[in-house]
């Protein structure tokens, strides 16, 4: 079999993507234009893709035996056309949950504890200078006691939940789907939870009940020094109205995702006066190390499935 991947540098320069050798030919493309999708396919029995396309088009100009998707989200195919052209389409699930919860406190206890402040006040000599052994000129502030609410209580929002309880939060989750009902936190709806929550943590998927459901209103609704972060997925949050209440109303922010990935250059959030109410990361909450290994892993187990439904038939 001849396995295509269309964007491995996606996956990082320190993964060895060797182990699909196993299977036959392997060839590998570190970036793929759209445009270059139909031609870099076109002889390929089994496609690795994570952003670059698979549309109506690509399949119709190849002979594409199955689709693996390099993430949890199969948005960049063409699910229903891949479903008339009988091509299974593979993505992988749960790989980055431990991942992605730990970004979520290593940001989050970041903002809290005014690491990046005092780390600069003392690498640049002036507590050196100090009369006394600590400094307070800004304040740290604890989780222990604080309301957190989880937006979406799925796998990584609930492990997000298990850990700010570990640390003393008290517990409140929305359910984004609605069907959610989870009987070891307390459920609000989504004002309820805004208004009393200290912390607003979302971990939903991107779909036509969470487009754009933190908006100007509902950042308005939030504690003044609320902190509310976006694991999930960008186009969630309204990023122009986030950076105003970052400014507007002391609201701080932790970001991994955004609507339009890489940032533009004129990004809203570039251009906050309260840069220090902000970490942003440039979406990389999925990817720790272990959690690459176990998406490959993960990947060759679905191509090893599919040869071994197909032997069977």
């Amino acid at each position: 079999m001849k396995i295509v991947c269309l964007d491995a540098l996606t996956l990082g320069s320190d993964i060895n993507l060797d182990v699909f050798k196993k299977f036959g030919e392997f060839v590998r493309y570190e970036t793929t234009a759209q445009d270059d999708a139909i031609q870099r396919l076109k002889d390929a029995d089994i496609a690795i893709t994570n952003k670059v396309l698979i549309t109506k088009e690509v399949m119709d100009a190849t002979n594409l035996k199955l689709i693996c998707v390099s993430a949890t989200g199969t948005n960049n195919v063409d699910m229903r056309y891949a479903k008339e052209k009988n091509i299974p389409v593979k993505n992988v699930a749960g790989y980055s949950t431990n991942s992605v919860t730990q970004q979520t406190f290593a940001s989050l206890l970041a903002l809290l504890n005014e690491v990046e402040f005092y780390d600069g006040y003392v690498k640049s000599g002036e507590w050196v200078k100090s009369e006394i052994f600590t400094n307070l000129d800004r304040a740290i502030c604890e989780l222990s006691g604080k309301n957190f609410g989880i937006i979406g209580l799925g796998e990584i929002g609930k492990n997000v939940a298990k850990v700010a309880q570990a640390f003393g939060a008290k517990i409140f989750y929305y359910s984004t789907s609605g069907a959610n009902n989870n009987t070891e936190f307390e459920r609000l709806e989504l004002k309820e939870l805004l208004k009393i929550c200290d912390i607003v943590s979302i971990h939903a998927p991107l779909n036509e009940k969470t487009k754009s459901l933190i908006g100007k209103k509902e950042l308005e609704l939030m504690k003044p020094r609320a902190i509310i972060c976006n694991f999930g997925r960008g186009g969630i949050v309204d990023e122009e109205a986030l950076a105003k209440a970052i400014d507007d109303k002391n609201l701080k922010a932790c970001i991994d995702v955004l609507e339009s990935e890489p940032m533009s250059a004129n990004h809203p959030l570039l251009n906050i006066k309260n840069s220090s109410n902000l970490i942003i990361t440039p979406h990389i909450a999925w990817a720790s190390l272990e959690a690459r290994e176990k998406l490959i892993n993960l990947i060759v187990k679905n191509i090893e499935e599919f040869i071994k439904d197909e032997n069977g038939k």
